[in-house]
């Protein structure tokens, strides 16, 4: 059926909307697909279901391919599954909370483990019914503190998410490869770059977790690579933690006077004035510890700090801490934290582990102290004394102070050695398009799912999720295709074949213009008719341009004499073509 402009629920906008931070955003709602409902939700205009629902067909067809079932949940869940995983607490804010008329607790899915996890409960008894894989495409909502960028992050968005279902590890192993390859299927139809970076399973819990990233300068994530293969988000890489040095003829350690030398930059300009190195090289950053107190809150809201020592010439990356300390909400500690704990001296702390003082030194904290992996037994350091104004030096790890256990949260940076040995990494940006985790047994064990095995046992089903964003796909296609005048989608999931246009007010164009629309239509080629009578061609190309439909066809002055305007937007190409020989051009 032809798709006519002159009666189709569409308006284009001149201006940018003043909220729109990127390209993709700007464009689809200049050129009519969604519309600002409250920040983070958009509704859906007839063009941007077009392209949403072309990209859900073909996710739809390689999860069928690759042996899912479709399923479909509600949005609206109840409390007491979430509950028995934890994630009714896991999630915090994050997670839109409400009741019903009864008091009774619900939820808007951000995801749907507990649901695929219980419908297969209730049907599934024996590992004769596995493997079993299912999907569905469906809304999520997530209280995002700083929804932006349009469709890129916002607190509704639509997902494809499948869930397998195995009996043995090795099963869950078959099965997470078998989506792992529609994965790459489709992003390969869709024409996206993808690195697969290993990454953290955070509030899902489980095993094995890779992340296909999108590489680009806008992405919100840092991943890691080497020229060896490896791979990881920045927030999973671990740091190759070295061999421990000996401890045997090592100096002294030496406490000194350091008056207002509170940052790592005034320390070491101090302390290459006042205490210089036997060897003769200058100190520098690298050969200070920096303790970085944080503050991190359980899900029940128990508040605890802790010191973290790292070496000096790096920060704290507070995502990778989150993975430090998993399950915690984490954040530099507030003056209020500091009240509370005086034995704490700002810019002056040490390595005080519990109630242990290092050296005899004065000023114990009561607090965990962990320290960065490269700060192994045999290390001498530069840090704190944990008293005003006093530092010491050649302080050894595992000589004179130990540590509560190990936090891997410092920056990452170019030239890094890779964990597998692949050689020195570099960091890039990158945009997340699809996730995959093997779960394991965390959610069926949680909810009961058991089935019997081959000898007659209940045996804890294992498990893997694997999600795609479908509306930020889009959003990220229109970044990636589109120049100053407008969109310009790719093939595969343009909301037309052809932008058909008729300009001038000769009935005789506006005729021909409809004759051609029949042939194509007939011909199964989806048609755009811009057939409004009273729309100055100025402005009609404008709207073709903007609309994004990779070929428009214009037919014009040139049409009496059976010629045609082809422009490619993808390539600039504008063309004269015969009107006999423009339906070939799309196959017809």
């Amino acid at each position: 059926m032809i798709t006519r402009l002159s009666n189709y629920f569409l308006k284009t906008l001149r201006e940018d909307p003043a909220d729109a931070e990127v390209a993709s955003h700007k464009l689809l709602v200049r050129a009519g697909y969604i519309r600002r409902q409250a920040p983070g939700v958009f509704g859906w205009m007839p063009l941007g279901l077009r392209v949403k629902g072309k990209l859900e067909t073909i996710i739809r067809e390689e999860m069928i391919a690759a042996g899912a079932h479709e399923v479909h949940f509600p949005g609206l869940l109840p409390r007491e599954p979430y509950e028995a995983t934890g994630r009714w607490e896991e999630y915090g804010d994050a997670l839109f909370r409400l009741q019903d008329r009864h008091g009774a607790d619900y939820l808007l899915a951000p995801t749907h483990e507990e649901a695929f996890t219980l419908m297969v409960k209730d049907i599934v008894s024996s590992y004769k019914d596995l493997p079993l894989s299912l999907f569905q495409i469906q809304d999520k909502y997530r209280d995002e503190a700083r929804p932006r960028a349009g469709l890129l992050r916002g607190r509704e968005f639509t997902m494809k998410d499948a869930y397998s279902f195995d009996a043995t590890d090795e099963g869950l192993a078959a099965s997470y490869q078998a989506q792992r390859d529609a994965y790459e299927r489709i992003f390969t139809r869709l024409g996206l770059e993808y690195v697969i970076v290993s990454a953290d399973a955070g509030a899902m819990g489980g095993s094995r977790s890779e992340e296909f990233l999108l590489p680009t300068e806008i992405g919100e994530d840092t991943f890691v690579r080497s020229a060896g293969g490896y791979a990881a988000n920045v927030e999973a890489y671990q740091v190759p933690a070295p061999e421990a040095l000996p401890i045997a003829g090592q100096p002294a350690a030496e406490v000194f006077d350091s008056p207002n030398t509170p940052t790592i930059e005034t320390l070491v300009a101090h302390a290459n004035a006042v205490l210089p190195r036997a060897d003769g090289r200058e100190w520098n950053a690298a050969d200070t510890l920096k303790n970085i107190v944080l503050a991190i809150t359980s899900p029940a809201g128990e508040r605890e700090v802790v010191v973290v020592g790292i070496p000096g010439d790096r920060d704290a990356d507070l995502k990778r801490a989150e993975v430090a300390f998993a399950g915690f909400e984490v954040e530099p500690a507030t003056a209020a934290d500091f009240e509370k704990h005086p034995g704490l001296v700002r810019g002056y702390i040490g390595p005080v582990r519990g109630e242990e003082a290092v050296l005899g030194l004065e000023g114990t904290t009561g607090i965990r102290y962990l320290l960065d992996p490269r700060v192994v037994d045999g290390t001498a350091w530069i840090t704190g004394a944990n008293i005003d104004e006093k530092h010491v030096a050649n302080l050894v790890v595992g000589r004179d102070f130990s540590a509560d256990g190990v936090a891997d949260l410092a920056t990452v940076r170019d030239g890094d050695p890779a964990p597998d040995d692949s050689g020195p990494i570099e960091t890039a940006r990158g945009m997340e398009i699809g996730h995959v985790f093997q779960l394991g047994r965390k959610y069926a064990e949680a909810l009961g799912l058991k089935v019997l095995d081959e000898n007659g046992k209940l045996v804890t089903v294992t498990m893997g999720s694997y999600g795609i964003g479908v509306t930020r796909i889009m959003a990220i296609l229109a970044e990636l295709h589109h120049d100053d005048r407008g969109l310009i989608w790719p093939d595969a999931v343009a909301p037309f074949d052809v932008h058909l246009v008729a300009t001038g007010k000769d009935a005789a164009i506006a005729e021909i213009a409809a004759e051609l629309a029949e042939t194509l239509d007939r011909a199964g080629v989806e048609v755009l008719f811009d057939d409004r009578p009273k729309v100055s061609p100025g402005v009609k190309f404008g709207d073709a341009e903007l609309l994004g439909v990779p070929r428009v066809v214009v037919v014009g002055r040139d049409a009496a004499e059976g010629f045609a305007e082809v422009w490619d937007r993808r390539t600039g190409a504008k063309e004269k073509v015969a009107l006999a020989d423009v339906p070939a051009l799309f196959g017809a």
